[in-house]
């Protein structure tokens, strides 16, 4: 039932905009509330959830480490693996969200031989570094729609993804590899079972929308015949909020449209939102200076403390007279 409810809700929604485009006439409905809607929902969303975040203490440095912290002169600092300083941070922050340097160490556990093993397990770093680059892509592609004139790096960049130019219309390189990457990612989760026992349908339910929208807009390109001239126009439209519904557009555009409108409206209150997170998690962005640096809780009420040069200063001649050594000398 995770799986059956995420993937009937979904195919209710394509559904409702097919008929209500095709057969009710709610073109503007579809094509100018909703992804109104969606995106004004999304930015609300995406803004309290970081603001909600920003304002967690993070009293101390909790950096997950897996490298040599910043010691002594003659012992080499792993600067990446555990900084000890912003630029560090930030490399280590970068290396994270471009190539997911968490994910690649990740590693699965194993019983081989009746004894337990450790084995790596870099599929799943593959299957989400190649999702998440051709998503990424498709967006940056999607953007020749949104300006006018086309920039030129757009062009080059849809030039580059249809270089093997196999028939008409062209075959976009992240086409094929975003469908492969969904259709890896949905069967791992159908098919190891520890997988699958963990998954709910909150996990199910981004993953159906995304293969939605990726496969409206996919069978939009090469199924369906639909008017591009007439899909800039209404994209132009909206971004700059003279809003307009062309006729014989087709079902379709309004079937992709929606699911994507419904993906970023529910892109705050769900799992995705590891996307802005990752960024103000304190394992991942906080330097390791705890030797350094004297970090105090915010929260902690004003003590008066008693210092080792005041306790020295108040019992230095009894010190003297047991032989203890006196830091004033």
């Amino acid at each position: 039932m995770k799986i059956a409810i995420p993937l009937a809700l979904t195919a209710l929604l394509a559904a409702l905009a097919w008929a209500g485009t095709e057969y009710l006439g709610l073109q503007v409905l579809f094509g100018i509330v909703i992804p109104y809607a969606a995106v004004a929902c999304f930015v609300v969303g995406f803004v309290f959830r970081l603001f909600k975040w920003g304002k967690s203490a993070v009293p101390f440095r909790i950096p997950t480490t897996c490298g040599q912290q910043k010691s002594l002169p003659w012992i080499k600092q792993n600067k990446i693996e555990n900084p000890s300083s912003f630029a560090g941070v930030v490399g280590r922050m970068l290396l994270e969200v471009l190539v997911f340097r968490s994910l690649f160490r990740n590693t699965k556990t194993e019983k081989r031989d009746d004894r337990l093993g450790v084995g790596s397990a870099k599929w799943l770093w593959l299957g989400a570094l190649v999702f998440h680059w051709s998503f990424l892509l498709v967006i940056v592609r999607h953007l020749r729609f949104f300006t006018d004139p086309v920039p030129g790096f757009l062009a080059g960049l849809d030039g580059a993804d249809s270089f093997f130019q196999v028939g008409l219309p062209l075959l976009y390189i992240t086409d094929l590899t975003i469908v492969a990457a969904l259709t890896f990612l949905f069967v791992r989760r159908v098919v190891v079972p520890r997988v699958r026992y963990l998954s709910l349908p909150n996990d199910f339910f981004p993953l159906f929308l995304i293969i939605g929208v990726v496969l409206a807009g996919v069978a939009m390109r090469y199924v369906f015949r639909i008017d591009l001239v007439g899909v800039k126009e209404m994209t132009m439209g909206l971004v700059t909020l003279h809003p307009v519904v062309v006729d014989g557009v087709g079902a379709i555009f309004y079937v992709h449209l929606f699911l994507a409108s419904a993906l970023i409206a529910y892109f705050p209150f769900s799992k995705l939102m590891h996307a802005g997170g990752i960024v103000l998690s304190p394992t991942r962005n906080a330097a390791n200076d705890s030797r350094m640096v004297r970090h105090v809780n915010p929260w902690n009420p004003d003590v008066k403390v008693h210092t080792y040069a005041e306790y020295e200063e108040e019992f230095k001649d009894k010190m003297a007279k047991a032989g203890l050594p006196l830091d004033a000398e």
